[in-house]
């Protein structure tokens, strides 16, 4: 197959793309680090007409930490939308037999849902900390709707949980937070700190995915048959709380410290939990990646690059 990974250079695009180089399949990679600014429509068309993809894989997002998000709103749900709405629109008209293939984040489950179930995914508002990034999720289940109905794009949605790994940004305002916890616990550690900072109560429940098992869900889809329009958990239905995580980051790393804990920061909603009874039903014996496993790998990577 020919597939595009858009967004390729970042977070769950790189691992993808290093994946799939594994296998037989031609891959082209594009970003805005690359040169494709996908909320200009003529780039965007430009480029699905000289490829013809069979698949492209929307890895592509103006993303960041809960305060990043929060602090620059209307410009994070400007971008993903243009640039939901330019994907769709090029394929439909450079390229209509292309699958669509989009990792939804989570966050775009109603706020006040602690176990997230599919049928609940439409059912109430995004919290208000994620307002901006998980509305604009919920936008591309309405193009890929819409776009279905006018012009039989095929696409595959997957609603993935908190995800952490190697190859995420070295800045913790704009990484995921349990990198984000790493990074600045290295640091303190690398310091001799007495304390370390957690934002928030580290109350908040998360379920995490390591990213070798986005990555997997992700390549699956270029060879699921059915339409996954309306989207589907990646899901471990387990979750562990930011203190839980943030002594299993620190007993990884060797940090002696004392873990305190700054209010003053928002925590977001209190659970977060993927159902997993749908996911089981398509994928039954599917093994994830062990967490503390996940953790220690994802430490290494960070003390080789800081």
């Amino acid at each position: 197959m020919k597939i595009i990974i858009l967004g390729g250079s970042g977070f769950i695009g790189k691992n993808l793309v290093n994946k799939l180089k594994e296998t037989e399949h031609v891959v082209y990679i594009y970003s805005r680090s690359t040169g494709l600014d996908l909320t200009n429509i003529e780039q965007t068309k430009e480029i699905f007409r000289k490829i013809k993809p069979d698949a492209i894989v929307n890895c592509a997002a103006h993303a960041g930490s809960l305060h990043y998000v929060t602090s620059y709103a209307a410009t994070v749900v400007n971008d993903n939308m243009r640039m939901s709405l330019n994907i769709y629109q090029a394929v439909a008209e450079c390229c209509p037999n292309a699958r669509i293939i989009n990792p939804l984040s989570n966050c775009s489950y109603p706020g006040d849902v602690n176990i997230h179930s599919e049928p609940d995914w439409w059912k109430g508002e995004v919290h208000s900390s994620v307002y901006s990034y998980g509305n604009s999720k919920r936008f591309i289940y309405v193009l890929a709707c819409c776009y279905k109905i006018q012009y039989n794009i095929k696409t595959i949605n997957f609603l993935v949980p908190n995800t952490f790994g190697p190859g995420d940004h070295i800045n913790p305002n704009k990484c995921h937070a349990i990198n984000g916890m790493m990074i600045r616990m290295i640091n303190a550690t690398k310091n001799n700190d007495k304390e370390f900072e957690i934002w928030g109560t580290g109350s908040p429940i998360r379920e995490w995915g390591y990213v070798d098992d986005i990555v997997s869900f992700l390549i699956k889809g270029l060879t699921i048959e059915e339409d996954l329009i309306y989207p589907i958990n990646i899901a471990q239905n387990k979750g562990y709380s930011i203190k839980e995580s943030a002594g299993l980051i620190a007993k990884a790393i060797g940090f002696k410290g004392k873990l305190i804990f700054n209010i003053k920061y928002q925590d977001g909603a209190p659970i977060k939990i993927l159902d997993d009874k749908k996911f089981r039903q398509l994928f039954p014996d599917y093994q994830f990646f062990d967490h503390k496993e996940g953790i220690k790998k994802t430490i290494e990577y960070y003390n080789r690059i800081l």
